[in-house]
């Protein structure tokens, strides 16, 4: 006999759904189905509400630089330690909104987490001095890593466990989605109009994004015994052997997004740069239709591991770029912006495989805790990339920054096969 919390793992688990052969097995099979189905109301809110949360974010990300310098009058070297004040106080919080949203209710507190971020591009609008801003931004910051955490949780709550990773996959598709138009019509939109205007758009996305959050139905939160205030109530102990070794994939990933533009120009690439965010993000959206299908088939570590030994070649080739350049320019430019679309669909693969690898691992009421670490965890290594690629490119040269990058990405990957694997398969609840 199951403890009754696994068997009831979510508002739809239909795990143990089966058809009853006695009394009316057509029946039995076809409310099976409707307790497996994916694309219901709730769902397609949330997944509209994810999708314009980070057109808002995407938004305004490639023009604050601009912003800063231009309205504020900031030097170079500061505009970037404060755009990190929003990314510091997003990990500060990672590991307490685990604790929250397994605590109390989950839809007011990712309802007042969104309308706080939401509600921040009017004071983006409003502040006239840059402390001012600066306060903004921490609190954005804040807001953005409760309401990232909520939403990813919220959406295990209200999808059947049979196709969580599915539903994870179009989830993070929407993020995805975002990243490829919002930074493209946020520059489109600096060199037409003013910054109220961006701001103005991005607080309207948000606010439609808000109503949308709104609409969702989520699960009446079973109450559970209180526990006392330990470590595993903010971070998954069960969980830090995948968190390292997610770690270790994330800061390479941290060093490419902000730094291979600067590599392409070095290694005299001519063609945008922002070409090869695009194609990343291609790779990941195409990759996250099939990886949830396979990941609700039970091959989460298998799809980790191709997913880890595709970005590996991919971060070897990246670091060979700046060699082969010397030989045959177009033939480098072509690999450039492959690798780009193979990064996409190795990080693609992984994502939603990593996410239900934590929540696997994790009893029903500590699902918060679960994808807190699960992001805590890639947001540190992209801290981590950001600030030791910089100092890597500063010593050396972009190309061994990635050389050092990868040789990041093949400890990860035997760090996860004689570790989290086994380890996984050992303690999984699911």
């Amino acid at each position: 006999m199951k403890p009754k919390q696994e068997i009831n793992d979510s508002a739809n688990n239909t795990v143990n759904c089966q058809p009853d052969s006695v009394a009316n097995p057509q029946l039995s099979t076809v409310n099976c189905q409707l307790k497996d189905k994916l694309v219901t109301p709730g769902y397609c809110f949330i997944l509209a509400a994810n999708f314009l949360l980070f057109f808002a974010f995407y938004l305004i990300l490639p023009v604050l630089p601009f912003y800063l310098t231009e309205v504020f009058h900031t030097e170079s070297g500061a505009v970037g330690l404060i755009l990190s004040a929003y990314t510091v106080a997003a990990l500060c919080i990672r590991p307490f909104c685990g604790f929250l949203l397994d605590t109390f209710s989950r839809k007011p507190l990712y309802l007042v987490a969104y309308f706080i971020f939401t509600g921040i591009f009017v004071g983006y609008m409003l502040a006239g001095v840059l402390t001012i801003f600066i306060m903004f931004r921490v609190v954005h910051g804040l807001a953005f890593g409760m309401v990232t955490v909520a939403g990813n949780t919220i959406v295990i709550d209200i999808t059947p466990s049979s196709r969580r990773g599915e539903a994870i996959g179009y989830y993070g598709l929407m993020n995805n989605m975002a990243m490829s138009f919002g930074p493209m019509v946020g520059l489109f939109m600096h060199d037409y109009y003013s910054f109220q205007t961006i701001f103005m758009c991005s607080l309207i996305s948000g606010t439609i994004g808000f109503i949308m959050a709104c609409l969702v139905k989520t699960p009446k939160k079973e109450p559970v015994p209180r526990e006392p205030i330990s470590l595993d109530r903010f971070i998954l102990l069960k969980g830090i052997p995948a968190g390292a070794s997610l770690l270790l994939l994330s800061i390479p990933y941290g060093m490419t997004t902000t730094y291979v533009a600067m590599y392409a120009k070095e290694i005299g690439i001519s063609l945008s740069s922002g070409l090869f965010f695009t194609c990343m993000a291609v790779g990941m959206a195409v990759s996250r239709m099939f990886s949830g299908r396979q990941v609700d088939k039970g091959r989460i570590t298998e799809l980790i591991k191709w997913g880890m030994y595709l970005v590996c070649i991919c971060y070897f080739l990246l670091a060979a770029c700046g060699t082969l350049i010397g030989y045959n320019l177009m033939l480098t430019t072509v690999l450039f912006f492959l690798i780009a679309l193979l990064l996409g669909v190795g990080f693609g693969t992984m994502f939603p495989a990593f996410n239900s690898l934590f929540v696997n691992l994790a009893p029903h009421n500590k699902r918060g805790t679960a994808t807190s670490t699960y992001l805590t965890s890639w947001d540190l290594g992209i801290g981590i990339g950001l600030t030791a690629g910089g100092y890597l490119a500063q010593y050396t040269s972009f190309d061994m920054t990635y050389l050092f990058g990868a040789c990041l990405t093949v400890v990860s990957a035997v760090l996860f096969s004689m570790k989290v694997a086994p380890h996984f398969h050992k303690y999984k609840l699911r």
